[in-house]
């Protein structure tokens, strides 16, 4: 069952029999209390009272093709080409992969509101409750060979803070893809891009830019996972998710025309003023090697400029992360 008709009738902020929902979705009581079991357990609250039913703890916005569509300027509607808006999927990276594959997929977004096989960096899983983050991919077509996408996810980051700094969120980027929330004690990982590169090294080549934003998270999703993480509503609880979805495309899709000509250079000094390891000591991982260093800023190729041993190293993507030390 497609739980976003559970969900909208769910929504309206009052209570609902099991009968109710069965009349209303053409279910027995009984499956629509299994259906309500499995929404709770994909991480959405809900409330109950005997005698008088069930309804969600906290309102939910269902993403609205429509709504997000509406948000775009004239000229990124023009852009884009086509955009999904899916309930589920495995990977929202590996539907536009396969769009690709069919000669298509050149700016054309993807929405979930789950991901059941999602993933990060270094193939690390992505955990996300069933409509509460904003699961985006965005496809584009370059010309021009790979080494010329050096710095992009760093662009993107940039383009994402700007975003979110416009909706009331402050943030900082931590190299080479990630996006935290700081408050005055640390800061916790609000969301991450991923970016996968396929085709010629010499050109063209496509590209899937995944991004991965937290919108709401319950504590019992945030006990779940062995980093700090953040969501957008901890600082800006009436941030719309499809206004988010309009605002980002807008955005992105400006940036990557914008990043084929010109390169990572026009974004390299907006990166570098949210870099939040600036001046500290980072520990690196690189394959098997660990060691310390004092983090500076990017290049204009997008990569990171260390201190270690009164030398200056310069790390690139890849196998390589970092971490604030101690």
């Amino acid at each position: 069952m497609a739980f976003g008709n559970l969900i909208r009738l769910l929504s309206d902020g009052g209570f609902h029999s099991d009968e109710h929902l069965g009349k209303r979705l053409n279910m027995s009581p009984a499956a629509v209390w299994r259906q309500l079991q499995k929404l709770e357990a994909l991480g959405v609250p809900l409330e109950t009272v005997q005698g008088s039913g069930y309804r969600l703890k906290k309102p939910l916005e269902l993403l609205h093709g429509p709504d997000i569509l509406s948000g775009l300027s004239c000229n990124a509607r023009c852009q884009l080409e086509r955009l999904f808006v899916e309930e589920t999927l495995p990977s929202t990276n590996r539907y536009l992969h396969e769009r690709f594959a069919q000669d298509a997929g050149h700016a054309e977004a993807c929405l979930a509101e789950q991901q059941t096989a999602g993933q990060g960096r270094r193939g690390r899983a992505w955990l996300c409750p069933w409509g509460q983050g904003l699961l985006l991919s965005l496809g584009w077509k370059f010309e021009g060979p790979a080494n010329t996408l050096e710095g992009l996810s760093l662009a993107i980051g940039v383009g994402v803070a700007e975003v979110l700094e416009h909706q009331g969120v402050q943030v900082v980027l931590k190299w080479p893809n990630d996006i935290l929330l700081c408050n005055q004690m640390s800061c916790a990982k609000l969301g991450g891009i991923l970016l996968e590169i396929r085709g010629n090294l010499a050109g063209p080549c496509s590209v899937v830019i995944g991004l991965g934003l937290n919108v709401s998270l319950p504590s019992s999703v945030r006990q779940q996972l062995d980093q700090p993480v953040a969501a957008l509503h901890d600082q800006a609880p009436l941030v719309s998710r499809n206004r988010l979805a309009a605002d980002l495309l807008e955005k992105l899709l400006g940036l990557l025309k914008s990043f084929e000509v010109r390169g990572f250079e026009p974004w390299q000094e907006a990166w570098n003023t949210r870099n939040v390891y600036a001046g500290c000591e980072i520990v690196v991982f690189q394959g098997k090697e660990r060691y310390i260093a004092r983090a500076g800023g990017v290049d204009k190729a997008g990569n990171l400029e260390v201190w270690r041993e009164g030398k200056i190293h310069r790390l690139r993507g890849g196998e390589i992360s970092v971490r604030g030390y101690p």
